[in-house]
């Protein structure tokens, strides 16, 4: 992986962010030849995923949104990590990390149980030192919106994009009323506060998404899977990522996100390791309910020509820009 970092700053790809001033942790900035490549990976995916059919809308939603999407989403309560801090120079990091890093897989454990490996295992921290107790740590950019700070302004920088996305589920049936099963594409920035971002690009703080909302019948949600796990595949031979290095992980219930019934990750191997370079999940109609329940406003799809109402199920698959960008650079130099 060092040769490859050391390529992308030579050949004018990828630099750290605010280099000239000592840099800042987490951020990355992208010269010449690193903007065309990721131009062209989006623009690829834009092709495949929208242009490419007839069942696909695109929307750009705004960064800022109210913060009633995150309490409706859960992200307020539940977008966090476990943290664990070095007890005498206060330096903090992830607890899943630090096992990890110690060989021990810490999915699927809790936080009492991460505490427990450190302790069965003698880990300390990176300087040497004890590690406190795992607390939980909200990843999202908290802000305010307008001269007054006071809760009323609060807003997020979003760490997702499909958010924006089912705010405007409404707004596209409204207007266009698509037959089911439809999808909504979206591409943009989002941001999370990492606790120890690492590997390069792979996890920063500030990263590119490529998502869709793909909403269906809820009787009919396994064939959509199928299909977009399929379209996933031709997509990502399209940009020169040999199959070898391509593998499928049925993710388990207690590693999937609370608003997930299935999880497939598509794994590829990076230099550092096999590691998820995108997810297509099912989401059931998690987000949509939230959505009526917390706004009142119903999300309910009719079936046109009948009396058939239902809030439809959600398939997403979600890219990280930058995530394919290094599965493209490690292809051509790894």
């Amino acid at each position: 992986m060092e040769n490859i970092i050391s390529l992308t700053k030579r050949r004018g790809f990828i630099y750290q962010g605010s280099d000239v001033y000592g840099g800042l942790s987490g951020t990355w900035d992208y010269g010449p030849l690193g903007v065309q490549l990721k131009r062209n990976i989006t623009n690829a995916w834009w092709a495949h995923f929208v242009d490419g059919r007839d069942d696909m809308f695109g929307v750009d939603a705004a960064i800022l949104m109210n913060q009633k999407v995150w309490q409706a989403s859960g992200h307020v309560d539940t977008f966090v990590d476990p943290l664990c801090e070095d007890t005498v120079n206060h330096r903090r990091y992830r607890t899943d990390h630090v096992l990890g890093d110690k060989g021990i897989d810490a999915e699927g454990m809790t936080m009492d149980e991460m505490d427990a490996a450190i302790i069965e295992h003698g880990i300390k921290s990176p300087d040497g030192n004890p590690l406190s107790k795992s607390r939980t740590f909200n990843m999202m950019f908290k802000t305010h919106v307008g001269a007054t700070e006071d809760e009323s302004s609060v807003s997020y920088l979003r760490p997702e994009t499909a958010q924006g996305i089912f705010t405007n589920y409404k707004n596209v049936v409204d207007v266009f009323y698509p037959n089911l099963p439809f999808g909504l594409a979206q591409i943009g920035k989002a941001f999370r506060n990492e606790i120890s971002p690492r590997d390069f690009v792979f996890r920063s703080r500030e990263f590119e998404q490529m998502e869709i909302e793909y909403f269906v019948h809820p009787d009919k949600w396994e064939e959509a899977f199928d299909e977009l796990l399929a379209s996933t595949h031709v997509f990502l031979r399209s940009l020169g990522l040999s199959a070898e290095r391509i593998h499928e992980l049925d993710v388990p219930e207690a590693d999937r996100a609370h608003y997930s019934k299935k999880t497939i990750d598509i794994e590829f191997d990076y230099p550092t390791g096999k590691a998820e370079l995108l997810g297509i999940a099912y989401r059931t109609d998690f987000d949509l309910a939230n959505i009526q329940r917390a706004s009142g406003k119903s999300m309910e799809y009719q079936v046109k020509g009948t009396q058939e109402k239902f809030i439809p199920h959600v398939i997403e698959p979600s890219f990280g820009v930058e995530r394919l960008l290094m599965a493209v650079l490690c292809e051509a130099y790894a």
